[in-house]
């Protein structure tokens, strides 16, 4: 399959399921918010995974453009989550969050009313009709130059085996330093490994290749880096928005995350790593 062809499937896919969850996020359910999410950064994954080929005088809108619904869809669902943590620690051990809870639970419906107007704009309609056109029939996929056609019609195989490859030696070369990382350099870290792990989803059921096992094999170690540096990305959120977020005038004050749990989440992901690679 050429990569021009494999660009389309992939980024229709999830434009797609992004828009196929909207309605449902623009109502409230937290769990279609969750998928639209994950439906964007597939699509902005694969849209930096094919960008030699995709590289053209509207990709850069787009990619802001994408980048700007990510933050509206972020904001929402970075409260849901840090919601369902309070609660959590409400029932097992700390009563005395229930008050401050009113005060996120406030915050909380504001942002969802925000999204429900955002969903419903002029400004995602165009956006979701631009992007359709511009997989579709973008500059792109007719621009001039033997170099140009020949990146569009590369087997995806070929390509791919290459670009992961890259991903995966700068992924490593970076955790390597994981448990001396500040919070920004962490969650750099963890949006590189999400990256990583969404390409190969994506591509899995494209074409089958001997030397694409080794990348489906890669899979359950990312996923579990990125599971532990998910958590440890939630509670620092938590944290941020407990600054901001305040009862009776002073900031919620919650503990989101351990120092023993840290260290625990940062031990499995240094693991996963490790078994990474030794299996590419």
């Amino acid at each position: 399959m050429a990569c021009d062809t494999a660009f389309r499937i992939v980024a229709r896919r999830h434009l797609d399921s992004l828009n196929a969850h909207s309605e449902a996020a623009a109502k409230g359910d937290p769990n279609a918010l969750h998928q639209m999410r994950v439906a964007l950064t597939h699509l902005r994954s694969a849209i930096l995974f094919f960008s030699p080929m995709v590289e053209d005088s509207l990709r850069d809108e787009i990619r802001d453009e994408l980048k700007w619904l990510n933050g509206e869809l972020g904001a929402v669902r970075d409260l849901d989550v840090a919601i369902e943590r309070i609660k959590a620690i409400n029932g097992k051990r700390k009563p005395a969050v229930a008050a401050a809870l009113q005060s996120w639970k406030a915050r909380n419906a504001q942002a969802h009313q925000h999204l429900t107007r955002m969903l419903s704009s002029v400004r995602y309609r165009w956006l979701i009709d631009q992007v359709s056109a511009w997989i579709e029939n973008g500059p792109w996929s007719t621009k001039k130059g033997k170099q140009a056609a020949k990146a569009r019609a590369l087997p995806v195989a070929d390509y791919s085996a290459d670009k992961l490859a890259e991903w995966e030696s700068r992924l490593l070369k970076k955790s390597r330093k994981l448990r001396e990382m500040g919070t920004e350099k962490r969650h750099r870290l963890r949006l590189l490994n999400k990256k990583l792990t969404y390409s190969i989803d994506s591509l899995e059921d494209l074409f089958t290749s001997k030397a694409f096992s080794k990348q489906k094999a890669a899979l359950k170690h990312l996923r579990k880096a990125q599971r532990s540096l998910g958590e440890l990305n939630d509670a620092a959120r938590g944290d941020a928005l407990a600054g901001e977020i305040t009862q009776n005038g002073a900031p919620t004050s919650l503990e989101f995350l351990t120092p023993k749990r840290k260290k625990r989440l940062l031990k499995k992901a240094a693991k996963a790593y490790r078994k990474l690679d030794s299996t590419i």
